[in-house]
């Protein structure tokens, strides 16, 4: 991978891929995992880029369906392995799990279904509910709906 790519087609977004691999993982070692196999796809795949959207809905596409497919593939090895592995505790201290008050948030999300949780990680970085619809593949209407469900739900999560 280029610096220059990397400098102007991933950087700019590590915000977008950061907050997609924090809501789907429970330890640093499985974040740094995920956000090297993001940005590895982003570099892999950049020739797709059609231009039918923004760089930025493509990456996010992109960094939700790469953890999607990392979650089911780890839920398949752990079903044909035995091991006595625990998950390590989300609030270990390291620096992207580091804030105590974003781990309730991010622990609050992660009891979310999949697609919910994606729906409110781009709510949460302001996205027009018709990017949203774009991303997840479905209407803007029904996002709108989703969003209201989603934050009746982490407020009885958080309280």
């Amino acid at each position: 991978m280029s610096s220059d790519f990397y400098t102007n087609s991933i950087v700019p977004y590590s915000g977008i891929i950061i907050k997609i691999c924090r809501a789907y993982t429970d330890s640093q070692e499985d974040f740094e995992d995920y956000y090297q196999e993001v940005c590895l796809q982003v570099w892999r795949t950049k020739d797709q880029f059609r231009g039918e959207s923004k760089w930025s809905t493509w990456v996010y596409r992109l960094s939700l369906n790469i953890c999607l497919t990392m979650i089911k593939k780890k839920k398949n090895n752990r079903q044909h392995s035995v091991s006595d592995y625990v998950v390590p505790d989300a609030t270990e201290d390291n620096h992207a799990f580091s804030d105590e008050s974003l781990n309730l948030l991010y622990d609050a999300i992660k009891q979310l279904s999949e697609i919910d949780r994606a729906v409110i990680l781009l709510y949460l970085e302001e996205r027009p509910y018709r990017e949203i619809g774009e991303i997840i593949g479905t209407s803007h209407n029904n996002i709108a709906v989703r969003i209201t469900r989603i934050k009746e739900r982490l407020k009885k999560i958080l309280n």
